[in-house]
């Protein structure tokens, strides 16, 4: 008789009834469902005492709870920023141009200002929670009700022990919501004396967890962590989720568990006066049974991340691209033509994509005067309101990239020379412009800009790349009193400006890529710039196929050997895009699934592999020399393309990922991951590697047990037929599939 799989898969892993805060008897209870942390303030300290999880302990020892080094400038001195006729380097900072940056590696040295005026930075203090005693009063616990399902726990703690701190004030803030096993936590410190401070290497939650296993479930990239990173006990019944919303490379996520500030990039210089408040950082809870199904294991960290953490962080954090418009499938065209694009070229793309089902376009790099700036090349385009009207007769958003670098001759250098970046950086010899400040007020006019361009020529997204930030900006009139300090601030200073762009032009996709999140290479996608962006381009670019003579050594090649590489882009997209599972994946765009055929290496196999492994997220974006597409590719891109934008239509399919209780991506056997809504109707892709066998029934945990579905197969056509919730989770569908073909299934209603 063979086995039965009676599993049960509730959205919900851990029932979270309504959050409390308690304070009392020197010391406060925060309950967040299966989530209990104790803060204990004894003798004066503020410490965690207990971490439970499910009633278990998972704190290793008592916490010191917030970290941070003080120190004041010698004579109260307020830091110099750069002028104009100081913008060479000189010899004061380390390496002047992005190249050299590149070329030398990352050295957190070169920060340092050494002018003989620069700051002198003395009396350094360090202090933690569990030493306040040594510092400061008491700590003051007070609650509140900051909105409607949060309480917010304050805890206040004045440095008036030491008369070299008198007048600093850190104050704690910790934050429980119903129906959420979570605390989140962020600081702000206040500097009421007439000195100037400057704070360094901030720990804003400093526990240490006790022994478990660490899973990150956010890549991590060129040396910059992830922003998502599981805590699991041995067995994986429970744990916590560490999640942090500080922005790119000054993020910083322990081995056990502690998140703050990365030590080596962050400070920040206080004014009498001034305040300074970090990113939140939290922990979210998982518990539960693992469960055997028929094809893996479900865990309750699965169970979680798929359903109420991913409803957490659209109700609580703010994910931008949930009230964003959704373009799409895209083809963009950078991958082949690179900035070589001209009004007629594009007109012919257009053509191509458009019959091929494509409903978003971009004009990456090449559209614009100089390449840089947002001033149309009127060679290349001498009506481009006209390139714009053909582009959206075909049926397709325009889209257009920009780059935050300024040529002398700018409309921005002109009307706003104060917001170059000092010292001058130069983006590299090939491309030449000066690195603008977000740091500045010029970010208000990039904002504006942008929005006057998007009216003027009916442009649906734009495409953020390049920045200056990872090298630092302490000109006169910015924002950044010192070139470290600079870093957060320009990262602020951009992300601030994605929020006005939303505000401003809510109909425009705003996307920024990896590079203009840091520098080149760029850094792996955040929770920061998930919350203002509405789209975020993850590296590495890994356009397989679409530059033969480039990849390939100028060698002569056979249709298969691209056809092999065509299909490695397929299992580098769905490796990178599950290797971001802890963030909404659909905001994210992996560049690309390669659309140009070489001896007819472009099979209809291939381009069903691409649009399934796309699929992942959402199908953006397609690039390569469509022009190589013959009319059969064409119409099998259109053949694809129009089930899958009348799934998004009926079902909101991109928004949706469930990965718990089957297989892990590979591309030597199956695996399959479902694009359900909350009835368990929509899609579920199913890919077979180089192996396995020819056919495998394809269990469905995600679906509601009672309820019953039609089943259909849109890449092969058949009807799988009518099945109960119970059936697919037991049993399964059967599925026969070639080596490296792929099925799109879709989940109806019974009734239809």
């Amino acid at each position: 008789m063979p086995r039965l799989f009676i599993v049960v898969f509730a959205l919900i892993a851990i029932a979270a009834p309504a959050a409390e805060i308690a304070v009392r008897d020197g010391a406060a209870v925060l309950r967040s469902g299966a989530l209990v942390r104790t803060l204990s303030f004894a003798g004066g300290d503020i410490s965690t005492s207990s971490f439970t999880v499910g009633g278990r302990e998972i704190l290793a020892e008592t916490a010191r709870e917030f970290s941070i080094l003080v120190s004041r400038e010698k004579d109260s001195r307020a830091p110099r920023g750069l002028k104009p006729e100081e913008a060479g380097e000189k010899n004061y900072f380390g390496g002047g141009t992005a190249a050299r940056w590149r070329s030398e590696g990352f050295d957190p040295s070169r920060y340092d200002d050494t002018r003989p005026d620069a700051p002198k930075w003395v009396g350094h203090r360090a202090m933690d929670g569990r030493t306040w005693r040594l510092f400061g009063a008491a700590p003051i616990a007070k609650v509140a009700k900051p909105s409607e399902g949060a309480t917010r726990l304050v805890v206040e703690l004045a440095a008036n022990k030491d008369p070299e701190l008198a007048g600093l004030i850190f104050e704690l803030n910790y934050e429980v919501y119903d129906g959420y096993p979570v605390v989140r936590k962020w600081i702000q410190v206040r500097n009421r004396s007439h000195r100037w401070l400057r704070i360094e290497r901030l720990t804003i939650d400093d526990l240490r967890l006790a022994p478990l296993t660490a899973k990150p479930l956010a890549a991590a990239m060129f040396g910059v962590q992830p922003s998502v990173i599981a805590f699991e006990e041995p067995g994986g019944h429970r744990g916590v989720i560490a999640a942090s919303e500080v922005p790119s490379a000054l993020r910083s996520i322990g081995q056990y568990g502690a998140m703050g500030y990365n030590d080596s990039l962050f400070e920040w210089v206080l004014g009498p006066g001034e305040e300074f408040t970090s990113e939140p950082v939290f922990y979210y809870a998982f518990d539960g049974p693992v469960r055997p199904t028929a094809s893996a294991v479900s865990t309750p960290l699965d169970r979680t991340i798929e359903g109420p953490y991913m409803r957490f962080l659209n109700e609580r954090i703010g994910i931008a691209a949930e009230t964003a418009p959704i373009h799409g499938p895209q083809w963009m065209t950078w991958a082949y033509f690179y900035d070589r694009i001209d009004d007629k070229l594009v007109r012919q793309l257009a053509d191509i994509a458009s019959r091929a089902g494509f409903t978003e376009m971009l004009f990456d790099d090449g559209w614009q005067k100089g390449r840089l700036g947002s001033e149309v090349d009127t060679v290349k385009f001498p009506d481009f309101a006209a390139t714009s009207e053909y582009i959206r007769s075909k049926g397709m958003a325009l889209g257009l990239w920009v780059s935050c670098f300024r040529d002398e001759d700018s409309r921005d250098m002109k009307e706003m020379p104060e917001g170059r970046v000092l010292p001058i950086l130069l983006r590299s010899t090939s491309l030449p412009g000066l690195a603008m400040s977000f740091a500045s007020a010029w970010r208000d006019y990039y904002v504006k800009d942008l929005v006057s361009l998007a009216r003027r020529y009916h442009i649906s997204y734009f495409k953020q790349d390049f920045t200056n930030i990872m090298y630092g900006d302490i000109a006169e009139g910015h924002e950044s009193r010192t070139r470290k300090e600079s870093l957060l601030r320009g990262l602020r200073g951009l992300l601030t400006a994605q929020a006005e762009l939303r505000r401003m032009a809510p109909d425009v996709v705003n996307e920024i890529t990896h590079e203009i999140y840091w520098g080149t290479p760029g850094v792996p996608a955040d929770l920061a710039a998930l919350k203002h962006t509405a789209r975020f381009h993850i590296p590495p670019n890994e356009s397989v196929g679409s530059n033969i003579a480039w990849e390939f050594k100028g060698r002569s090649i056979t249709a298969e050997e691209h056809a092999t590489a065509l299909r490695r882009g397929c299992w580098l997209a769905r490796q990178r895009l599950y290797s971001h599972r802890g963030l909404p994946l659909y905001p994210l765009e992996f560049y690309a699934a390669t659309t140009a055929s070489h001896l007819g290496s472009m099979t209809p196999a291939i381009q069903d592999r691409q649009v399934a492994s796309w699929l992942m997220g959402m199908p953006v974006c397609f690039s390569g020399d469509a022009r190589t597409l013959s009319e059969a590719n064409i119409a099998q891109y259109r053949k694809r393309f129009d089930p899958v934008k009348r799934l998004q239509d009926t079902y909101g399919i991109y928004k949706h990922f469930q990965f718990s209780g089957v297989p892990e991506p590979t591309d030597v056997d199956w695996h399959w991951w479902g694009k359900l809504n909350g009835k368990g109707h929509g899609a579920v892709v199913v890919l077979r590697g180089s192996g396995g066998a020819a056919r495998r029934m394809v269990n469905i945990p995600w679906v509601s047990r009672e309820a019953t579905y039609r089943v259909s197969g849109l890449f092969s056509g058949k009807a799988y037929g009518v099945l109960s919730g119970g059936a697919l989770q037991d049993t399964g569908v059967p599925v026969e599939l070639s080596r490296y073909g792929q099925e799109l299934l879709e989940l109806a209603p019974a009734s239809r």
